[in-house]
């Protein structure tokens, strides 16, 4: 019987020390965004399900907006990769935080899904930045495109900010493939 505890003991204390001796293996976070590339039907249809109550709700609203945040003069394959992931997160930024918020209750319950989607992607994009490019500083192009977002924020209506990154969701979509395309975006 002492015999039987003593081996309990012994083992368990062998047991400990292995377990200290070899480091642990953690997954490391890694950088795919090659899902985006083709997002999920279920994902895309949710996005124009939501756009497409939003454009319903815009008819009978009385928004005079000029907000031409998404016209730009460049194409997101001009930017480099680390320009595109941050275009895309500065992007997905308004729209969640205009998704967070929305001005009616009826645009809050169709955007669910959508918004969880878009969280995860900035998210993912966010962990790519940090791995790939910590110390990332944007182009001339993005950084003026950055201020102008930054000024738009400051200077227009929620109501506005919100038809902008509603009414533009596809081309933030269509940016996002172009980022997870890497260098075979054109």
């Amino acid at each position: 019987m002492i015999r039987y505890g003593f081996a309990i003991i012994l083992m368990g204390t062998l047991g400990s020390l292995l377990v200290g001796a070899f480091p642990r293996v953690t997954p490391e976070k890694s950088c795919s965004l090659s899902k985006y590339q083709f997002p999920a039907p279920l994902e895309l249809k949710a996005v124009q399900r939501m756009k497409e109550q939003f454009e319903d709700i815009m008819l009978l609203t009385n928004r005079k907006c000029n907000t031409r945040l998404f016209h730009r003069k460049w194409s997101t394959a001009e930017l480099s990769v680390p320009d595109r992931i941050t275009l895309v997160e500065a992007e997905l930024d308004l729209t969640i935080t205009m998704l967070t918020n929305p001005t009616t209750q009826r645009l809050a319950e169709t955007s669910q899904q959508p918004l969880a989607f878009l969280t995860q992607v900035r998210e993912d994009l966010r962990d790519c930045l940090a791995l790939e490019a910590p110390s990332h500083h944007p182009s001339g192009k993005l950084r003026h495109w950055l201020q102008k977002l930054e000024t738009a924020k400051k200077k227009e209506t929620a109501g506005c900010l919100e038809a902008s990154a509603i009414l533009h969701i596809f081309q933030v979509l269509n940016d996002l493939r172009c980022a997870a395309q890497r260098e075979d975006c054109t």
